[in-house]
């Protein structure tokens, strides 16, 4: 279904005689902050799913939305194209625009169509697919775990005690890729890359990064004035030539990476692909920065190109995912040489992680509780991404393999997808913030599969299948 906006106009505004509230007549998202098409829609979307918004209410002219929101008239009409697409509101020619019938007398809506599973709230979506975060119902239990280090002696440690646990340090060794040198307990994944790069990059410096890759990096290394370089990526990991060419033409100092569920692909490494990169790497000063942020939800064994080049790379390996981001622990394991600067510049700032949330960790690796409920995390969301794909194939959206909690959608037009999936509920990340090459060859959202349930699934992907095909109902322009 489709609204043209040469017949919307027609149909007077002022409430008068069209069965419009006078609450419409009046401004009508006057205090919406999020003015574009995505914006519009996922506001008028959520209206409608909180019975703000009645069935059969006709709404105000495209232009009149236009004027009260202070946008153009295309903007708005983007925006009412993408509702009646997911069936929202229907457009009836010169009568008007008007919300559509609720979801248990649509008959031709897919099974959980804007049903209400959550009662009326703040939030403009029904699912947020954009944050990237895991599941919380899949993450141990923190409680448990607080309750099991109470009795510790440590946990009142002085200034001049180990920053590192050394149960933890012998914990972490024992599975490490390669045997670290030194080993340091930090707030995080990107604290721990925020420091090593602090520590070893300087202004004007060339640094490889995956292509698309985690956007805090570029922020990161834009801050330190440092250029980085794009290396693409297929099904098995960074391309060799591309690197190659990063070492010999560009000059690069480091190199990040991450080796499994990489955020936002999903593409993890193989030991092929590791060794051809190490042999490019090899005999060269470039320092490796492996963010192995899903440690513990990978299902896809760890390929570290520290096994090969343990001089030049530090390992980081999170909990957030697995265990929780509010812990903040991450642990770097490398060379001296690499890590000392770091651990020594951190003694005059914030020291070190608390020793409190280093015990915590410790206790829930060694419980056995706790590795089952990370074990159990790991298969569910290994079942839930294969499901989604499955289901989407099903509706002619083949994608890859990939690893952990994200999805990288193809679509035909990153904003006219966004706007199509706001219109039904559904938040997903634009995949332009990932992505280094002005002109990429394809547009894409970053979708999280940890909050999507069996009862949304069937839904879910029609509505993923129909974003992907979206187009802009305007001149295209490309990203700069």
């Amino acid at each position: 279904m489709t609204i043209d906006p040469a017949t919307t106009e027609h149909a007077p505004s002022d409430g008068a005689g069209t069965g419009m509230p006078a609450s419409l007549a009046a401004p009508f998202l006057a205090d919406l902050d999020d003015r574009t098409p995505a914006g519009i829609a996922a506001a008028v979307s959520r209206r409608i799913r909180s019975g703000a918004l009645q069935p059969g209410v006709r709404l105000p002219t495209v232009r009149e939305v236009a004027r009260q929101l202070k946008v153009s008239p295309a903007t708005v009409n983007q925006a009412w194209r993408a509702l009646a697409a997911a069936g929202a509101i229907i457009a009836r020619g010169r009568a008007g625009t008007f919300v559509g019938e609720p979801p248990a007398t649509r008959a031709a809506a897919p099974a959980g169509r804007y049903q209400r599973l959550h009662p009326p709230s703040d939030s403009a979506f029904r699912i947020d697919l954009s944050r990237g975060t895991p599941d919380p119902n899949l993450l141990p239990d923190l409680g448990a775990a607080l309750r099991a280090i109470s009795g510790h002696s440590d946990l009142a440690a002085d200034y001049l005690g180990e920053a590192v646990l050394p149960e933890l340090a012998a914990r972490v060794r024992a599975d490490w890729p390669f045997r670290p040198e030194s080993v340091a307990v930090l707030d995080g994944a990107l604290d721990a890359i925020d420091r090593v790069l602090s520590a070893h990059v300087r202004l004007g410096d060339a640094v490889a990064v995956e292509d698309p890759c985690f956007p805090p990096f570029l922020d990161l290394l834009a801050r330190l004035g440092a250029r980085p370089v794009p290396v693409r990526m297929d099904e098995s990991g960074l391309l060799p030539d591309d690197l190659a060419r990063a070492v010999t033409e560009y000059g690069v100092t480091a190199l990040i990476l991450q080796p499994r569920a990489q955020n936002p692909t999903g593409i993890s490494v193989t030991a092929g692909r590791v060794r051809d990169l190490a042999q490019i790497l090899s005999g060269t000063s470039v320092l490796v920065i492996e963010d192995d942020h899903s440690a513990g939800i990978a299902a896809a064994p760890l390929r570290s190109l520290g096994a090969r080049l343990p001089a030049r790379t530090v390992h980081i390996r999170s909990y957030s995912k697995s265990h929780g981001a509010d812990l903040r622990v991450a642990v770097a394991g490398g060379p001296a040489e690499l890590l000392d600067p770091v651990i020594e510049r951190r003694m005059l700032g914030p020291g070190w992680t608390s020793r409190l949330l280093q015990r915590l960790l410790l206790t829930m690796l060694d419980d056995d509780t706790a590795i089952d409920t990370v074990t159990t995390a790991r298969t569910e969301y290994r079942r839930r991404s294969a499901e989604l794909r499955r289901a989407l194939a099903r509706r002619g959206v083949p994608l890859g393999r990939g690893d952990g909690i994200n999805l990288w959608l193809p679509v035909t037009d990153e904003n006219a997808a966004m706007i199509s999936l706001a219109a039904a509920g559904i938040k997903a990340a634009p995949g332009g913030p990932f992505e280094l090459r002005d002109h990429p060859s394809n547009d894409h959202l970053r979708i999280t599969i940890s909050p999507v349930t069996d009862h949304d699934l069937d839904w879910l992907a029609t509505e993923l299948a129909a974003a992907t095909t979206a187009a802009p109902t305007y001149r295209r322009i490309r990203r700069a």
